[in-house]
């Protein structure tokens, strides 16, 4: 009986073919891009509040479960972060002004957490430290700051809720980021406030405050 010897090419071709499909697969996770939840009316979310009289409506949106979260690249929840989609729809025939729009995360205990900035995240994520001065006459080198990649960068400028007015008849929409280290189920009990929304001739509109346990009671969607 013959035995057939493996020539050593032959295992060179196929570390090769293996190479360049690690390769390619590698290349289509790097070339994912973060892809904004489409922008549904507000009054289409379980978490809303309704001003039937100022024809505005906001809703939100908790990212905290698994499967919600994907679309990010950021593991926020290992981050601290709680994603928020915010939501605000206009119904009305005039723009709203959001310039001076403030938005708050109120836990269970009454805590009150204001929406992060850019910079932020930015720290967090770069896990940076401000360092102390340093109190030796000799010239050590400073410990360089951290940073985090071009790409975390863009996804956080496409994410963040930006918007600066609502036209007439339309919404705007985007993800606001609370610091929720420390707290195990921020959810349950907890409330998200939103004051600052003006109208067209600058007059603010009553304060919008939505229960988080209307999104826990909400029917799980079937996919």
């Amino acid at each position: 009986m013959r035995v057939h010897e493996c020539k050593p090419w032959g295992l060179w071709r196929v570390a090769v073919v293996l190479g360049f499909l690690c390769a390619a697969c590698l290349a289509v996770w790097a070339a994912k891009e973060f892809a904004k939840p489409a922008t549904q009316p507000a009054s289409s979310y379980p978490a809303r509040d309704v001003h039937t009289d100022e024809h505005v409506t906001v809703a939100v949106d908790p990212y905290d479960l698994a499967e919600k979260a994907h679309i990010f690249s950021v593991h926020w929840s290992e981050e601290g972060f709680l994603p928020v989609f915010l939501v605000i729809t206009n119904d009305g025939d005039q723009p709203i002004a959001l310039t001076d729009m403030q938005a708050e995360f109120i836990t269970a205990h009454r805590d009150k957490i204001p929406a992060a900035s850019y910079d932020d995240l930015y720290r967090r994520l770069a896990h940076a430290s401000g360092g102390g001065a340093n109190p030796l006459p000799l010239p050590i080198p400073k410990k360089p700051k951290g940073s985090i990649n071009k790409k975390t960068q863009q996804e956080i400028d496409e994410a963040q809720f930006s918007a600066k007015a609502v036209e007439p008849h339309s919404s705007q929409s985007g993800f606001l980021f609370f610091d929720v280290s420390g707290i195990s189920a921020p959810l349950p009990g907890a409330h998200f406030y939103l004051t600052g929304v003006r109208s067209s001739k600058g007059s603010e509109l009553m304060y919008f405050e939505i229960p988080l346990e209307k999104y826990l009671a909400a029917p799980a969607k079937s996919n």
